[in-house]
């Protein structure tokens, strides 16, 4: 399933079979989660790589731990609080610095192994579900809504997807909701303007049907 995924790749096919290359050297298992290349280490998460319209990236799931003395990674959004990337749009930027992924990469390995793992803030409103984390990674446009709506909206979409133990639903979810917060609306917001409860829905909208 992982070699159909790098033989339909469209963009970034070069980079990131030479990413795949040097993921491949180590004791990580490669495998597809989230219809994308996965890393692990023991059945825990370590990287994903990934293939966005303006750059491939590799993804640290514990990046906030690496040391990154030469301040090569990026957060996926301005809130992220674990994940830390590589991002490259051509492959002489990852030839470039190929000794130095693959120092983060083994200390990446050697992070999950002494079993350690990121202190988030108890108030912290953005620990999303896996399946929502990395739609967020991957989509930059639906990145930008998400985080464009309030930290309420954005914990109670949260909420509703993480709820189901499937990963198939908390992926259907997402979807289905996609558009609303695309255009902005929270999971409990009025989407038809007949409430009387604006912003919340009443349920008014039953009369359109």
């Amino acid at each position: 399933m992982v070699d159909q995924y790098f033989k339909e790749l469209i963009h970034w096919k070069l980079e990131l079979k030479k990413l795949r290359e040097l993921l491949l050297e180590t004791e990580l298992k490669e495998e597809l989660k989230w219809k994308t290349p996965c890393y692990t280490y023991e059945g825990k998460n370590v990287i994903i790589v990934a293939s966005l319209k303006n750059y491939c990236g590799l993804s640290f799931f514990k990046g906030a731990l690496l040391k990154d003395k030469q301040n090569l990674l990026e957060k996926p959004g301005k809130n992220s609080q674990a994940v830390r990337m590589f991002q490259f749009q051509g492959i002489k930027e990852i030839k470039a610095v190929e000794s130095s992924i693959k120092e983060y990469i083994q200390e990446a390995i050697e992070i999950e192994k002494a079993g350690l793992t990121v202190v988030k803030p108890k108030n912290l409103d953005n620990d999303y579900c896996p399946e929502l984390a990395e739609t967020l990674m991957n989509d930059v446009a639906f990145r930008k809504s998400f985080e464009a709506l309030t930290p309420g909206r954005r914990r109670g979409y949260n909420i509703f997807i993480s709820g189901s133990k499937k990963s198939s639903t908390r992926l259907a979810r997402i979807e289905k909701n996609r558009q609303r917060i695309m255009d902005g609306y929270g999971i409990h917001d009025c989407t038809c303007g007949l409430s009387k409860r604006l912003p919340n829905c009443d349920g008014s909208h039953k009369q359109l049907a």
